[in-house]
């Protein structure tokens, strides 16, 4: 899209630090932390959910500009959002403890009705393909240490399975589901058998789980950490000699030579047509990745707060960042001054393009 915020810069491939100085600001954004961003799969539309209650639909054009196209509230904080793969129907997922869903296609652009219910928060949701249903189905993820599975046109699930601890991060990607909670469970499910595990493993990242991104083939996922790590897991056990895990979002302490600023890992997203992914912290940069050639591909200035949520359009052309504080030095210093905005980055050139492949790599 070479139209979008202008005409594309020249970038090198020996170049590995990126540009954010024509990133676009969002229209009118959230008035609290912004928790989660999703773009729609089939047109320019932008869901943004947030600690102010709200979720928000964007539309975006084509020089980068954004207009406000519908809004509904929860009666708490909004930890998560979704889109249906058709593009109509977009889903909050509240603390509340209830999931409610505003249905495009209708013209409504001010309600939503509630589609799902808990016993605790609602952490994150997902539109799922279920084999032999005819319509999708939501699965939404919970403090109250369950998954559940919900059919739009009643009102109890359709399936409940318990998990070990608090779900805080799900993914999924065709028939895999990714399930992540506290004290380092991931979870892993065949949505031809949905009601059961597939595998359980611990993460192989040593401290808390903060967020759980599938592969675009399904093959397997990414996993960040509040350590500064991410870790490249697959599902089978024959391709587990690709799993590797790297440090990134650290930075060298002024207080002596050897101490490290160790950040949070809060978003993970893959691009939509080259697999290449992003990563994004509490240090507020963000940065593009190749995992089957083990290799950073840009990195990127500190964006002037944190970085709380990631997503890439269905072209992969744009990338849109959240900088909103992530909590993850206390309640203290969220103030009313701190920073709560979305920018819109253009994918230009080969920022994303995977590493080209040599002779000597297979």
């Amino acid at each position: 899209m070479s139209s979008l915020f202008g005409q594309p810069s020249a970038t090198s491939s020996t170049n590995t630090t990126g540009d954010i100085s024509k990133d676009v600001a969002l229209t009118t954004p959230p008035e609290d932390g912004i928790s989660d961003l999703k773009f729609s799969p089939q047109s320019e539309h932008l869901a943004v959910s947030s600690w102010d209650k709200k979720v928000r639909i964007y539309e975006i054009n084509q020089t980068g500009g954004s207009e406000g196209k519908a809004l509904f509230e929860h009666e708490q904080p909004v930890l998560g959002c979704c889109w249906s793969k058709d593009g109509t129907k977009v889903v909050g997922a509240g603390a509340d403890k209830a999931a409610r869903m505003m249905d495009l296609s209708s013209g409504n652009t001010t309600t939503a009705q509630q589609v799902a219910a808990h016993d605790a928060p609602i952490r994150c949701a997902r539109f799922v393909d279920i084999p032999n249903q005819q319509s999708q189905m939501l699965v939404t993820g919970s403090w109250d240490k369950t998954i559940k599975y919900w059919d739009l046109r009643q009102s109890q699930p359709v399936a409940s399975v318990s998990c070990q601890e608090r779900v805080y991060s799900l993914d999924v990607m065709g028939s895999l589901l990714v399930v992540a909670t506290a004290d380092r469970y991931i979870d892993i499910i065949n949505l031809s058998d949905p009601g059961k595990f597939y595998k359980t493993i611990q993460s192989p990242l040593k401290w808390q789980t903060r967020v759980v991104t599938c592969f675009n083939d399904g093959s397997g996922f990414a996993v960040g950490s509040v350590e500064g790590r991410c870790a490249i897991q697959y599902v089978e056990e024959k391709d587990s000699s690709a799993n590797f895990s790297f440090k990134c979002h650290r930075s060298s302490a002024q207080s002596g030579v050897n101490n490290t600023n160790v950040y949070s890992v809060n978003a993970i997203s893959f691009h939509p047509q080259h697999g290449t992914f992003s990563t994004a912290g509490s240090d507020g940069t963000f940065h593009f990745w190749d995992k089957d050639a083990k290799h950073r591909l840009k990195g990127y200035p500190e964006v002037g707060g944190t970085i709380s949520a990631t997503d890439f359009n269905r072209t992969g052309s744009i990338f849109a960042y959240s900088v909103s504080y992530d909590w993850s030095k206390g309640y203290t210093i969220n103030t009313p001054q701190t920073v709560n905005k979305v920018m819109l980055h253009a994918v230009t050139g080969d920022e994303c393009k995977p590493r080209p492949k040599t002779g000597g790599r297979k």
